[in-house]
């Protein structure tokens, strides 16, 4: 039922490109759906609520408890903060991508060399996806993880290619129509089995677990990646940046983050479940207590054995249906950065939109190749959550922040924060890809490679400071005149070329006057987008809103179509 949604989206999005006279960069990044308005929530929530979010919730409730199962609150909690100060000004200034501003502001490539902590987070979360499919299948058909993925993996990249993000909006909905009843209808039966006492009895030896004093440092160093490593993702972005207006991409993301912890109901209920259950009284032929290497296995395994077989055919359908369909927006959102902000940026910046898509077509190739890689070599699911936020919070989060809010931020500023943040967090070593750590902080362990400290929102601050401190710094070196003008290499301080600079002083009126008078709940108009008389109510525009697609939006300094103007 997934696949066939994400063939249908192909089919409405195939119709719809002849209709209008060929295939437009805009199929893919968000024209597409803007017709849908009552597809955004619904996507936002599929943003984090799939698969990988569903299992990995399970998994930790087992493991460590439900205090220790930080993911839901923490993923509800960056929607929040998105809504709150990322989603309106992203969506206010009519970009296309996340990276737009990178590039706009820092040059394009410097907006390049930061798709690689993007890429990295797209590929780590699709491969959570992946593996979360692998251990849902070898549970129903009893065959191993690996070949369950692989499958997944074609599966998804077939119907990616076909629909693109018209694939997405559809089997987003399919993915949260699962989740929703199929595991909710479960739940009654897993409660009521014979070998599974009331969960409330003895609730604080089965899932209910304190937290140590020693691991509590970690434990808001990972609270804090999931919150704010939760925002600067493009899968996110994609749907913000493609609603109707920036009021509503605001309220939307809001709404979402409430039907996260909803979403994430039945996965805590059913762990619990499994964490409170015999597992001497059931069909299972495995060792009890389930061994560690078993906790990913846990959710499919409490539908497959403490469920009647019919329920178990529809809770285990659902799960599987959630996974498949959680893939193609991360594998869609990764490939749509490269062909737009390193392809088109980097190296083809005349580049036809025929020839883009087909960049992106590839690019789906190679993300799906990567996150396949990585979904057969790490195990945990749950930690392949921590690893896709890690980079995205220590170098994405600061620099998304500074080109938003920092007015004076430069290129120095951008590239130093990038290379020092990065450095610190990978001297610190990473205990899931079992790397040693080259700086060890107080409470390092050896045998695990674990650290003790936050390391992590150090990193983070270390990103922060250096980028405003070295911003400010050459701002100071180059008008004071200690630095001379030929040494600015990145053109952005003194050496800015003659026509830059006749750009920042002078805007268009023209322009100004078609897109760049707005009010808060509008704000400019996406490019991706098609114009309504809702975007242009501010201007008095009331013209056929076909005359306009296409156009760019204001505001957005060195764009080649001011120095057409």
């Amino acid at each position: 039922m997934s696949s066939s949604s994400g063939f249908f989206g192909g089919k409405k999005t195939g119709k719809r490109g002849k209709r209008e006279g060929g295939e437009k960069w805009e199929k893919e990044e968000g024209g597409e759906v803007e017709g849908k308005r009552s597809k955004e929530n619904k996507g936002r929530d599929a943003t984090w609520v799939g698969g990988a979010y569903i299992n990995g919730t399970a998994e930790m409730i087992m493991a460590n408890g439900i205090l220790g199962c930080q993911a839901p609150v923490g993923y509800a909690l960056s929607l929040v903060f998105g809504g709150l100060f990322y989603a309106n000004r992203m969506r206010s200034e009519g970009y296309v991508t996340m990276l737009d501003p990178f590039q706009i502001k820092y040059g394009e490539r410097m907006g390049g060399l930061l798709f690689i902590p993007a890429l990295m987070g797209e590929v780590f979360w699709t491969a959570a996806i992946l593996a979360a499919l692998g251990s849902t299948l070898s549970v129903i058909v009893e065959m191993e993880p690996k070949p369950a993925i692989i499958i997944s993996a074609c599966v998804a990249l077939f119907y990616t290619l076909i629909g693109g993000l018209y694939s997405v909006a559809y089997t987003d909905i399919v993915q949260l129509f699962c989740i929703f009843f199929g595991l909710w209808i479960s739940i009654p039966f897993a409660m009521t089995h014979e070998a599974v006492p009331n969960i409330a009895v003895n609730a604080t030896e089965n899932w209910v677990f304190p937290i140590e004093s020693s691991t509590l440092p970690a434990y808001f160093d990972n609270y804090l990646l999931l919150m704010f490593g939760g925002i600067p993702w493009q899968v996110y972005f994609q749907r913000v940046l493609s609603s109707k207006s920036a009021m509503k991409a605001q309220i939307l993301s809001y709404i979402a983050a409430f039907g996260c912890i909803v979403m994430a109901t039945p996965a805590v209920l059913l762990g619990a479940v499994a964490a409170s259950a015999d597992w001497n009284q059931t069909s299972w032929t495995g060792p009890v207590p389930i061994p560690s290497k078993d906790y990913p296995l846990i959710l499919p395994m409490t539908l497959q054995y403490l469920c009647p077989p019919v329920i178990s055919f529809i809770g285990l359908g659902a799960l599987s249906a959630a996974v498949m369909s959680s893939a193609d927006s991360s594998i869609l959102s990764a490939a749509s950065m490269f062909a737009r902000n390193v392809y088109r940026s980097l190296f083809r910046t005349a580049a036809s939109e025929r020839e883009i898509l087909w960049v992106m077509r590839a690019a789906i190739f190679g993300v799906t190749a990567l996150a396949l890689a990585m979904a057969l070599t790490v195990e945990s699911i749950y930690m392949l959550w921590y690893l896709c936020a890690d980079l995205v919070y220590v170098i994405l989060f600061p620099q998304l922040t500074a080109v938003l809010y920092l007015k004076k931020s430069n290129t120095y500023g951008s590239l130093a924060g990038y290379v020092f943040g990065l450095f610190i967090r990978v001297a610190g070593g990473d205990e899931n890809l079992k790397v040693p750590a080259i700086i060890k902080y107080p409470g390092y362990n050896e045998e695990t490679y674990s650290q003790a400290f936050p390391f992590k929102t150090l990193s983070m601050v270390v990103t922060s400071v250096t980028l405003v401190a070295t911003t400010y710094l050459s701002i100071w070196l180059f008008e004071s005149g200690m630095l001379p003008r030929r040494f600015d290499v990145f053109m952005c301080v003194v050496n800015i070329p003659d026509e830059q600079m006749v750009l920042a002083s002078r805007e268009s009126l023209d322009e100004r006057t078609k897109f760049g008078i707005y009010g808060k709940e509008n704000g400019k108009v996406n490019p991706a987008l098609k114009f309504s008389n809702e975007d242009l109510v501010a201007t008095g525009e009331t013209d056929d809103s076909e005359d306009h697609e296409g156009s760019p939006p204001s505001g957005h300094k060195g764009l080649n179509s001011g120095l057409v103007q």
